[in-house]
């Protein structure tokens, strides 16, 4: 039988599912996907439960969902998180990845893959996943900041996934700020309105 695959944005009451993903370490070192919202001195300050806590407060009561969850067969088997680029304090103090532009953007700036899912192309559907939602939620533009990976590296290193993964899934290279990182686009649609019937 073929697997069933679902995304669901993270809502309140999605929480379990992410701590079930997430497990005791908190997806990578206590992490807690908190990397990119906090400043680097808080996010260092924090443990691991400090930042449990924070992510759980933002993921059920918060202005929208943080990212989307990846189930098969009804389990929790992967994590993106997207948002405006404004809810990401560690991007506005960025050197590095600073705005190309002034437009408003959605990035995705995180994936995390349970282990009994990767090397399956789950990544790309995450990122599919996460266009959508954006795209749902008005998002003209999402903005991603992956390694251009021309060689293995530890996975732990691709939490903010490749440039081909984000190229195959429709994006485009938009500025290289340095030889770790890449800045890639893609400009949505918006959803066409439906049209009323006689």
């Amino acid at each position: 039988m073929t697997a069933t695959l679902e995304f669901h944005p993270l809502t309140p009451d999605r929480w379990p599912d992410l701590e079930r993903l997430f497990g005791p370490n908190g997806a990578y070192s206590g992490c807690w996907c908190m990397f990119w919202r906090q400043p680097g001195p808080e996010f260092h300050r924090c443990t691991g439960a400090d930042r449990k806590k924070a992510m759980k407060a933002i993921s059920t009561k918060g202005e929208r969902p943080p990212g989307v969850i990846a189930y098969r067969d009804g389990a929790p088997i992967g994590w993106v998180a997207i948002a405006p680029r404004a809810d990401y304090s560690r991007l506005a103090h960025a050197r590095v990845l600073v705005p190309i532009d002034d437009q408003p953007v959605w990035s995705i700036t995180c994936f995390f893959v349970h282990r009994t899912a990767r090397r399956q192309g789950m990544m790309e559907k995450l990122i599919g996943a996460a266009v959508d939602f954006a795209r749902e939620q008005g998002a003209t533009i999402v903005e991603a900041y992956p390694r251009p990976v021309t060689e293995k590296v530890a996975s732990t290193t691709l939490y903010v996934g490749t440039e081909r993964c984000f190229e195959r899934a429709g994006f485009a290279v938009a500025a290289r700020p340095s030889d770790k990182r890449t800045v890639v686009r893609k400009l949505l649609k918006k959803p066409r309105a439906k049209r009323a019937r006689d």
